[in-house]
C-alpha cells in the first residue's frame, strides 16, 4: 500500500511539475511579447503550484521525480524568464527617463511663453 501511495504521490508531483513547466513557458512567451500583466497573473498560479509541490513532499529523493535534464530545463526556463523581465524593466526605465526629459522640456517652454 505504501508503494502505491508513493507512486501516486510521484505521479501527482510529476503532473504538477509539468504544469509548472508549461506556466514558465507561457510566462516567457508573454514576457517577450511585453505582456507583463499576464506574466504577473501566471506567476501567482506558478507560486500556487510550487506551494503544492512542496506540500506534497518527495518520498525518497528528488531524483525519483525529476531527472537531471528536467531540473536543468526548469532552471533554464526560470533564468530566461528572469532575463526577459529584467530586459522589460530596463526598457521601461529608459522610456520613463525619456518621458521625464520630455516633461522638463515642456515645462521650460511653458515658462517662457
Amino acid at each position: 500500500m505504501t508503494t502505491n501511495n508513493n507512486e501516486a504521490t510521484n505521479e501527482n508531483k510529476v503532473h504538477l511539475l509539468d504544469e509548472l513547466q508549461t506556466l514558465l513557458v507561457k510566462q516567457l512567451e508573454l514576457a517577450r511579447q511585453d505582456n507583463i500583466g499576464e506574466v504577473e497573473a501566471l506567476s501567482k498560479q506558478a507560486s500556487s503550484l510550487v506551494e503544492k509541490i512542496t506540500q506534497t513532499g518527495i518520498p525518497g529523493s528528488p531524483e525519483t521525480v525529476l531527472t537531471a535534464e528536467q531540473k536543468q530545463q526548469l532552471g533554464k526556463l526560470y533564468e530566461n524568464l528572469c532575463l526577459a523581465i529584467s530586459a522589460q524593466k530596463t526598457g521601461l526605465c529608459a522610456d520613463l527617463k525619456q518621458i521625464r526629459k520630455g516633461k522638463k522640456t515642456i515645462k521650460a517652454y511653458r515658462s517662457h511663453i
